[in-house]
């Protein structure tokens, strides 16, 4: 298993160099804009930059792999809900019905729904890649310091830092808890069937949890130790300098994603409609 999951990932690229501050504004830019628009060329062009950014970022696929094919697969059943609960749904927006055919009782596919949920897919998949980066390429202690330094209460943003770095602990407890128990004689191989692996993960769960909570124990001694809280304010080792270059890829952000909003409701609504 990839102890990286999830996790900082040290390589130099221009991603990594910016600011966690900036990665965070950018990211919430660009996620807004992909919520906002239902328009298909907007959402294209954003899927194309994102898939640029996440090159330049120097992330390898295999490194987030695992966490993309659960998205995956959420997005999937995700697909499958909307039909079943709201099957006429982009009919009702795009005002018009182009019958493909019948399925079964009241479900008729269209080509309305097929586009609408086509569009809804591709926000996903927009927004995938740059979460990804973000993950994976921001420092949780100079994230920390970067949100303090924006003014975000310096207790907050030690709490952010806290939950970036639980995730890959996690990870790597449930990877030892595993490998010990399989030491025991309990079966995770492949060998052994789909229902039998995951009753014996319930194995793994209890002493996960118990690990979890004795990590929290331990953290919270030490912060009391160190009179966590007492002040106002506090200073950080890993700071990084507010550079030249935050300040053009905030400017950058910001502009691209208002001509995408300018585009996306040029025509008085956020869905492109192609069938009028």
């Amino acid at each position: 298993m990839n102890t990286k999951l999830l996790a900082y990932i040290d390589v130099d690229s221009p991603i990594h160099r910016l600011t966690g501050s900036t990665k965070l504004i950018c990211f919430l830019l660009w996620s807004i804009t992909a919520m906002l628009s239902y328009d298909t060329r907007v959402l294209g062009m954003m899927f194309i930059i994102s898939l640029i950014l996440f090159k330049l970022s120097k992330v390898e696929f295999k490194q987030v792999a695992l966490v993309f094919y659960f998205i995956l697969i959420f997005l999937v059943i995700n697909n499958i809900a909307v039909f079943i609960f709201s099957p006429v749904e982009g009919v009702h927006i795009y005002g018009t019905q182009h019958d493909l055919f019948k399925l079964f009782g009241p479900y008729v596919l269209t080509q309305e729904q097929l586009f609408y949920q086509f569009n809804m897919t591709l926000k996903y998949l927009t927004i995938i890649p740059l979460g990804l980066v973000f993950l994976s390429a921001t420092d949780p202690s100079e994230f920390a310091a970067s949100l303090s330094k924006i003014g975000i209460s310096y207790r907050l943003a030690y709490s952010v830092a806290i939950a970036m770095r639980y995730i890959p602990d996690i990870q790597r407890d449930f990877v030892e808890i595993s490998q010990a128990q399989q030491a025991r004689g309990i079966d995770m191989s492949s060998k052994a069937t789909l229902w039998v692996r995951l009753k014996n993960t319930s194995a793994i769960l209890m002493p996960l949890i118990l690990t979890s909570l004795d990590r929290i124990e331990t953290i919270s001694y030490a912060m009391e130790l160190r009179a966590f809280g007492k002040h106002k304010k506090r200073t950080f080792y890993s700071e990084r300098p507010f550079l030249k270059r935050d300040a053009y890829t905030l400017v950058g952000f910001s502009v691209l994603m208002a001509i995408f909003l300018v585009i996306t409701f040029s025509n008085g609504t956020r869905f492109y409609n192609p069938f009028i």
